[in-house]
């Protein structure tokens, strides 16, 4: 449920710009970020700053690319997210020597330091590469395939890394019977 929340503006701008085109896809993403947030914050009574950090980001440059009726802002939405998150996890690590990570996913998965350094790492490399990527494929190619690069790319690349995370995790998490058997 929570994933499918987490896509639905994503979707709804897909859906949106097919058949509207980008200002309106670009309008419906901002009331549909309103509307996850508004969401979560009554069914749960809670926000992430990253969700709220989204939501800025999304109100501010969705809302330059209508008031300018110029889709460069729109385009350069993503990226901004990407690198603010890569860049929070490398500021994390480099200024505060606090990994972001471990903070947030300590509590569900028991990994030594280092598979927490190259995960969070890993992480800050992917977004600052992504955000590349966005721009790349935004300023190269036409909003069209800009905005199914967004959809089916940046998710199909997020699936990949994220699979590669878990074969890397992989060796580090401890089985049933291992845990048993030390237990006993």
């Amino acid at each position: 449920m929570k994933l499918l929340l987490d896509f639905f503006p994503i979707v709804l701008f897909f859906v949106a710009f097919k058949l509207w085109g980008i200002y309106v896809a670009t309008a419906v993403a901002i009331a549909a970020t309103v509307a996850q947030i508004a969401w979560l914050r009554w069914s749960t009574g809670k926000v992430e700053p990253m969700q709220w950090l989204s939501l800025g980001i999304i109100v501010l440059f969705g809302g330059a690319t209508i008031l300018a009726h110029d889709e460069t802002f729109i385009k350069w939405k993503p990226t901004v997210l990407y690198w603010m998150m890569g860049g929070s996890l490398a500021a994390g690590m480099l200024f505060f020597r606090k990994n972001l990570l471990r903070s947030l996913m300590g509590s569900q998965l028991e990994l030594p330091e280092a598979a927490w350094r190259v995960m969070n790492w890993s992480w800050a490399g992917f977004f600052a590469l992504m955000g590349v990527l966005n721009l790349w494929v935004a300023f190269h190619y036409d909003t069209n395939t800009w905005v199914n690069f967004k959809l089916f790319g940046g998710l199909g690349l997020m699936a990949v890394f994220v699979v590669g995370q878990a074969f890397y995790l992989g060796r580090f998490v401890k089985d049933g019977k291992e845990a048993e058997a030390r237990d006993s």
